[in-house]
């Protein structure tokens, strides 16, 4: 959740257009042949499915739900479900679309997917969001499956959401199938690790990004837009490596010290504060949006998508942008940024800290075996830098920003695999 209010929909990119203009100029780079540009482009599957729920008044209220598939090349599609009143197909399909080459460019054996139902659950009851997601999943039981399509947690849903899932679905199955869902509760076979993940790919890439760009991390300055989960952990991650966070923001606005602010403290100030920054004594309160404009080494934007556009790239003097969200710079802004010398670690790499984890978490499902957080973390580290390494090295040879250079990445992986496997 961010403190920028959502650009007017006129204002605002179409995300599945956004992803296809970066996928375009990939696939020219790659001389990617029409069959499988057309293959690569269009959702395997897409799914919309009406759920009628008895609410706790008695009435019953339909909701409209999706899943869809956009690849299964590489494995089985992965992705997570997210509960919002602003879910749509475009949205779906596009973050469908970025889990396939998240998944590609950090070399883990699955494809894309989305799902999400369009409602608010802030206003919903535990019983009625319990009723949604056992309906949901009952709608898409023939989906849903480990060895086809495996569902994650995504903003508003969480463990709590996914047992649901999971056992509505081993139901259906007559047995318990805890690999059919990923971010479920440790005692359910969740994965140790899996909370901090993303955040923590977020400061694996920024820390290796920083030190291709010679920038020491012990004299670097960071500001943190956004401060749930992925903003939180990697804020304590990175002051832990020495770069000092001094700014950091949420709903409420955003929070400045140009000493540097303790992190563990705003945490727990948050935590104690109906789980916000409002009123943080230790820093000069900022406007939300100001947090993005800061003179900082690294910025970090980990709230929510388009938060960085045309209408205000030229105002960053980050050096370095690493994106904890999902889609928080528009297409419109990439050049502008790129013009400005501004090195971004994109989105499909940053963050895919929290699809490895997943994958682990699968993995161990299927094993019966749990790992230790150490064997996880050390894992998790090796492949985002394995992967931050290829993604640089493929932006100098082609002579492109990071973030066409992770779909090169990507799309190449998919499109060999499907040559491999071959069409009808």
């Amino acid at each position: 959740m961010s403190y920028i209010e959502p650009a007017p929909l006129k204002d605002r990119e179409n995300p599945f257009e956004a992803m296809m203009s970066r996928f375009h100029i990939a696939s020219q780079l790659l001389g990617l042949d029409d069959e499988i540009y057309n293959v690569l482009k269009n959702p395997a599957k897409q799914v919309i499915v009406s759920i009628p729920i008895t609410m706790d008044d008695g009435s019953i209220k339909v909701f409209e739900g999706y899943r869809v598939i956009h690849s299964n090349i590489l494995g089985p599609s992965k992705g997570g479900i997210r509960f919002d009143p602003g879910v749509h197909l475009d949205e779906v399909k596009a973050l469908a679309a970025w889990m396939t080459w998240k998944c590609a460019v950090v070399d883990i054996p699955y494809g894309g997917a989305k799902g999400g139902i369009r409602c608010n659950p802030r206003e919903m009851s535990s019983g009625e969001i319990e009723r949604l997601t056992r309906a949901y999943t009952t709608a898409l039981h023939e989906i849903f499956g480990p060895d086809r399509d495996i569902p994650a947690p995504d903003m508003g849903t969480g463990p709590r959401e996914m047992a649901w899932l999971m056992d509505t679905f081993s139901r259906s199955q007559g047995m318990t199938v805890n690999s059919v869902v990923t971010g479920k509760p440790l005692v359910l076979g969740g994965s140790l690790g899996r909370t901090e993940a993303t955040g923590r790919g977020v400061m694996v890439s920024a820390l290796a990004a920083m030190e291709r760009l010679k920038i020491n991390p012990y004299r670097a300055t960071c500001a943190v837009q956004g401060f749930g989960n992925v903003g939180s952990w990697a804020a304590t991650l990175l002051a832990e490596r020495g770069v000092k966070v001094v700014a950091v923001s949420d709903i409420s606005g955003a929070y400045y010290n140009e000493n540097g602010l303790d992190v563990k403290e705003i945490i727990e100030y948050r935590n104690n504060n109906n789980n916000s920054l409002e009123g943080f004594p230790n820093a000069e309160a900022l406007d939300g949006e100001e947090i993005l404009y800061l003179n900082v080494d690294v910025l970090v934007p980990a709230a929510t998508e388009d938060v960085i556009t045309k209408a205000n790239a030229q105002r960053i003097k980050a050096k370095l942008i690493v994106e904890g969200a999902n889609g928080p710079t528009s297409s419109k802004a990439d050049s502008i940024i790129a013009d400005n010398g501004v090195v971004v670690v994109p989105d499909i790499l940053a963050n895919a800290g929290g699809v490895t984890v997943s994958y682990f978490e699968w993995v161990q499902n299927r094993l019966g075996y749990k790992w230790t957080e150490e064997r996880v973390n050390r894992r998790s580290d090796r492949i985002m830098k394995d992967a931050f390494e290829k993604v640089y090295n493929t932006a100098l040879d082609y002579k492109v920003p990071m973030r066409i250079a992770a779909y090169v990445v990507a799309i190449d992986k998919v499109a060999k695999t499907y040559k491999f496997r071959g069409g009808f």
